[in-house]
């Protein structure tokens, strides 16, 4: 179980690190991969996981995609993989439970990180930001946000993180996700003690 695998080739000066979500992203992903310059690395998941992209998606080094939007939203959500399906389930348990909405992210590659999509995001939503990744929290997804916004003039941002903050055991994925706290009740929760 790779949780440090970000970490280790996020610090590679020219490597480029995808994290798709779907099957599409996937394909986009090994295509993109084969056409760049240096070293690529794609991180993959184990479970299967929903098609959410149309086969004639575009998508691009260090272009993320807003899956979930509206003018109401008072929280990004960030997360890759499994964890944007995590995201995606907690943006409706939040909307239909607590009257919260909530914007989602995927950043498709974590390095380059889509550092405009992130920020224009963010901004609109009141500054609050909650990664959510299956890694662990040194070096990965929410390091590169936490990164990405702090160096914004200007911003007034709150990031909080959920990661796998110990060394995990084996097990079943959707109870692995929610043992270490990044399924999908664990960002309701984290998500209301945000915009409280």
């Amino acid at each position: 179980m790779a949780l440090e695998d970000l970490a280790m080739f996020r610090s590679i000066p020219s490597a480029t690190v995808f994290y798709p979500s779907d099957a599409v992203s996937m394909e986009r992903a090994a295509e993109l991969a084969a056409q760049t310059h240096g070293i690529a690395f794609i991180r993959t998941s184990r479970p299967a996981t929903p098609v959410i992209y149309s086969a004639t998606e575009p998508f691009a080094v260090g272009q993320a995609k807003v899956v979930k939007s509206s003018p109401k939203d008072s929280v990004l959500l960030v997360g890759a993989g499994v964890t944007l399906f995590e995201a995606l389930n907690a943006a409706e348990t939040l909307a239909s439970a607590h009257g919260i909405s909530a914007r989602v992210i995927d950043p498709f590659t974590v390095k380059p990180l889509d550092v405009a999509t992130l920020v224009a995001n963010a901004k609109e939503v009141g500054g609050r930001v909650l990664t959510v990744e299956d890694h662990y929290p040194e070096g990965g997804l929410g390091e590169a946000v936490a990164s990405a916004l702090a160096e914004q003039k200007g911003g007034n941002f709150v990031v909080k993180r959920l990661a796998v903050r110990e060394i995990p055991r084996s097990g079943p994925p959707a109870v692995l996700i929610e043992k270490y706290g990044i399924g999908a009740s664990a960002i309701v929760a984290a998500v209301l003690e945000l915009v409280k």
